[in-house]
């Protein structure tokens, strides 16, 4: 997506602190949310906010937070994240739409600002915002005092418009399923990888660190990564999936996913893993950081009564791997 004057704009990344008052910004169009997983709703926002801004000669600006403000202000109730923040800043600015991206931090101060001070010190003070685009159901500020009439009062004296937008679904979806960070948890908690796919416009994609295992795999015949992830990310079910896997050199393998906790060996209660089998490579991948995507679910964990039957699935779970990952 191109400005008006032809250029892919080049998108800044500013960590800004309360005590900034640099602004970022002569004038803009804004938008705000946590956009975790970046999914097709969030990317028709952006393209929105680029058309805004260059019918008015502003700059496009996302300003989003470190971490998700429910894991501040309602810990034990936060979403699991789909992308973690590097991961959605390389998303924000992959999508070659936006001028900025303001990141925040969010904290205990943060959750406790006003919502009339947030607008002040951060859409008009560093931001210069002549127009801000929202949800239609968006909440900011200390006890979610703010919302969008609030912000249509306070921009009719601070010089800025306001446009709240409704959710955004498929038009080619028969169910008509929005576009949402939470409909895209729902498919991944069903273990529905390609219907997660279908939201975000790519397939979803954890990353962590590969860490020495039991090396049961090896013993079977079937070396794997095991990767430690950060607590908070959201995985699909438990079972085993088509894949891709990215070491440190940065080349995409294919890969059979095995998520699950391992019932052939543990009782219930075994700690969760992450294990990645890559087809047709032989080599040490101890420390890396790592990226898995998952295509899609071949079966659900089960149980093996033997050693052997569990070997004979692993050979059928490869095949049929290699053949989903033919098609393009």
């Amino acid at each position: 997506m191109t400005g008006q004057n032809g250029r892919v704009p080049l998108t800044r990344i500013a960590r800004a602190t309360p005590q900034d008052n640099t602004p970022l910004s002569a004038g803009s169009v804004v938008t705000i949310g946590a956009y975790d997983g970046f999914h097709l709703g969030h990317q028709e926002v952006l393209r929105l906010v680029r058309d805004l801004a260059d019918a008015r000669g502003l700059d496009a600006v996302a300003v989003t937070f470190d971490r998700h403000p429910a894991q501040v202000v309602r810990p034990d109730s936060a979403p699991l994240s789909l992308t973690t923040l590097e991961q959605k800043l390389e998303l924000l600015v992959g999508a070659e739409l936006l001028d900025l991206v303001c990141v925040l931090p969010f904290d205990r101060a943060r959750s406790e600002e006003t919502a009339t001070d947030f607008v002040n010190s951060v859409l008009v003070g560093l931001l210069g915002a002549r127009m801000v685009v929202v949800g239609a159901d968006f909440h900011f500020g200390h006890k979610r005092e703010g919302n969008v009439s609030f912000l249509e009062r306070l921009g009719a004296d601070l010089g800025f418009e306001v446009l709240g937008l409704g959710l955004i679904a498929p038009e080619t979806d028969p169910l008509h399923v929005p576009y949402s960070s939470t409909n895209v948890r729902t498919a991944l908690v069903a273990g529905d990888v390609e219907g997660a796919a279908l939201l975000l416009g790519r397939l979803h994609e954890v990353r962590g660190m590969v860490v020495v295992g039991d090396r049961r795999g090896k013993e079977l015949g079937f070396p794997t990564a095991n990767i430690a992830l950060p607590i908070d990310t959201c995985l699909p079910a438990d079972g085993i999936y088509a894949g891709h896997f990215r070491g440190s050199d940065g080349d995409w393998r294919n890969c059979v996913i095995s998520l699950g906790r391992r019932p052939t060996f543990y009782e219930e209660g075994a700690e969760l893993l992450l294990e990645a089998y890559l087809l047709d490579f032989d080599g040490d991948l101890y420390g890396q950081e790592v990226a898995v995507r998952f295509l899609s679910k071949i079966r659900d964990q089960e149980r093996f009564e033997s050693t052997e039957a569990l070997i004979e699935a692993i050979n059928s779970d490869c095949d049929q791997a290699r053949l989903a990952l033919s098609h393009p």
